[in-house]
Formats: structure tokens, C-alpha cells, sequence
């Protein structure tokens, strides 16, 4: 692979977390879905409801966290210091901080969470998909595994 041909690669994948943030907190459930490979896995923890497998449980989680944290942009996801490295053509690695904010008018105190993404990418017929995905949290409540042997 070129180094040019591996920057297009590199950005591909730091798009799909940067589309994540939009469509989740825009209530854009359908397309959210549509960032992640067919047989996902959301590797949240037993307080998000343990693991979400296949898109029909990813789909079905996310609507309901979306439902609870009100209108759009309601909460907001703002993912920052993208970290990504090819392992090989089909699989990447990739872990982006982030902060989870309440734009809720009025409210005192808009930190949620505090947390770093630790993914698993995976590409097919072309397209780079979010294949496994987990938070490491580390704030307000630190549960930190650290990054994926890949």
C-alpha cells in the first residue's frame, strides 16, 4: 500500500467514529447502523445491557438510549485524538477519547462521562465497518481494560 493509499484507508476509519457521534446524537438510527458490519458486537458492559451482537441488537439498544436522552443533540458525543493503525487489508484497530456532554438548557453541571472508544474495524466489499466496539470508561466511574491486543 502507498503512504497515499493508506491515508484514504486511515480517513475512511476515523469517518466512521466522526459519523457514530453525528447520527447517534442526531436520532439517525438507521444510519448509525448502517456503520457497523453485519455480525458487530457493542462491548458496553453489563450497566448498557451486557453485549449488544448483530445489528438487530445494536439497533434496538441505540433506539433506546437515544429515546432516554431526549431531543436531538440532547447529549453529544464529541470524539476527539483518533488513534488508528491498519493491522492488515480487512482489519484495523483504532481508540478515540471521548466526552460525553448534556446540552440540556439549564442543567449545572453538562459532563456525563469521560471515556476512550476502542475499536475494532473490518472491511468488506470495500467499505470499512465498525466491527467491535467497546468504552473504556474513566469517569465518573473508571472500569479501564486498555487497548485491544491486535
Amino acid at each position: 500500500m502507498t503512504p497515499i493509499e493508506e491515508l484514504l484507508e486511515l480517513e475512511a476509519i476515523r469517518k466512521l467514529r466522526v459519523l457514530y457521534s453525528h447520527y447517534f446524537d442526531g436520532k439517525r438510527i438507521d444510519d448509525l447502523v448502517g456503520l457497523f458490519s453485519d455480525d458487530a458486537v457493542c462491548e458496553f458492559g453489563a450497566e448498557f445491557g451486557g453485549d449488544w451482537i448483530g445489528k438487530d441488537a445494536i439497533r434496538k439498544n441505540f433506539a433506546r438510549f437515544a429515546q432516554a436522552e431526549g431531543p436531538e443533540h440532547g447529549v453529544m458525543h464529541a470524539v476527539t485524538n483518533p488513534m488508528v493503525r491498519i493491522v492488515d487489508a480487512t482489519t484495523a484497530h483504532g481508540r478515540s477519547y471521548l466526552l460525553d456532554l448534556n446540552t440540556t438548557e439549564g442543567v449545572a453541571n453538562p459532563l456525563i462521562l469521560f471515556g476512550i472508544y476502542d475499536d475494532l474495524y473490518k472491511k468488506a466489499d470495500g467499505a470499512w465497518k465498525i466491527h467491535r466496539t467497546r468504552i473504556d470508561f474513566l469517569w465518573p466511574k473508571r472500569r479501564y481494560v486498555g487497548p485491544r491486543q491486535v
